[in-house]
């Protein structure tokens, strides 16, 4: 547990955000382009898994925030 504060924290929340902007815009900008002529279920089905998608790297980037670690600590 830490008992001094970080700055991993602010930077991680910051990079966090603007990371999400980008990947926002990419998905906004070029999605329709490439899947707007499919059927609306096929293309329910990818914005689904888009906007899953980006949670896949969450949890080691949360771990880095609060360990300094890419990797969850050893119990």
């Amino acid at each position: 547990m830490r008992d001094q504060p970080t700055w991993r924290i602010p930077a991680g929340i910051i990079g966090l955000f603007v990371v999400l902007m980008i990947y926002g815009v990419v998905i906004a900008r070029y999605a329709p382009d490439l899947i707007g002529g499919w059927p609306t279920w096929a293309q329910t089905i990818v914005y689904i898994v888009l906007g899953v998608v980006w949670l896949l790297p969450l949890r080691r980037f949360l771990i880095w925030m609060e360990t300094g670690s890419w990797s969850p600590p050893e119990k």
